[in-house]
C-alpha cells in the first residue's frame, strides 16, 4: 500500500512522529512515576510506541494518547508480574539477602533527595501518580483523569490524600 492509500490512523510517518514528539515525554514520566526507574520507563515507552506502529491503522490520532497510556500501563503491570515470579524464585534459592549500609557512605548532598523519595514512596500508588503528574508534569486534574481513566473527583481525592500524607509524615520537606 502506498502512503496515500493507508487508512486513517497514525500510519503516516508525519502523524506518527508528531504523536511521538508530543506524547513520549509525558508517557516516560508516567511510567517513571510508576516504576521509579528511568531505564525501565524508556524501555516501556519504546515498546508502547512499537506496538502503536504495529497497530497504526487501528488507532486514530485523537485516540493515540489514551491508547498509548493504556498499553504502557499494561506493559508495566506485566513486567511487575514477571519480576515477582523471578524474585520469589531467587529468594527461595538464596534466602533473604542481607544488606548493610553505613551512614558514612551517605552523601550530604543526597539527604534531601532521599527524604523526598521516602515521602513519595510512602504515598499510596494512586496518590503518588496523581501528585507527580500534577506537581512535576504540570498536568491539570482533568488531564490526569483522562490519562488514568478515572473521574476528576477521584483525582481530586487522591491529590488531597497525597498532600495530607506528605504534611503529616514529612513536615520537613
Amino acid at each position: 500500500m502506498t502512503e496515500v492509500n493507508k487508512p486513517d490512523g497514525v500510519c503516516k510517518e508525519a502523524v506518527y512522529a508528531a504523536v511521538y514528539q508530543s506524547l513520549a515525554p509525558k508517557l516516560r514520566s508516567f511510567v517513571y512515576y510508576r516504576s521509579g526507574s528511568v531505564e525501565n520507563a524508556g524501555d516501556v515507552v519504546q515498546e508502547a510506541f512499537l506496538r502503536l506502529w504495529e497497530n497504526c491503522a487501528k488507532v486514530l490520532p485523537e485516540q493515540a494518547s489514551a491508547w498509548l497510556f493504556r498499553v504502557a500501563d499494561n506493559i508495566f503491570l506485566k513486567q511487575k508480574q514477571r519480576e515477582k515470579v523471578v524474585l520469589k524464585y531467587q529468594w527461595r534459592q538464596r534466602g533473604p539477602a542481607l544488606t548493610y549500609a553505613s551512614p558514612q557512605e551517605e552523601l550530604e548532598g543526597r539527604e534531601f533527595q532521599a527524604q523526598l523519595e521516602a515521602a513519595l514512596e510512602a504515598l499510596p500508588d494512586g496518590a503518588r501518580e496523581v501528585f507527580l503528574l500534577n506537581r512535576m508534569d504540570g498536568l491539570k486534574y482533568r488531564e490526569i483523569a483522562e490519562l488514568l481513566g478515572i473521574s476528576q473527583k477521584a483525582v481530586e481525592k487522591r491529590m488531597h490524600r497525597a498532600l495530607v500524607s506528605l504534611r503529616e509524615l514529612h513536615a520537613g520537606i
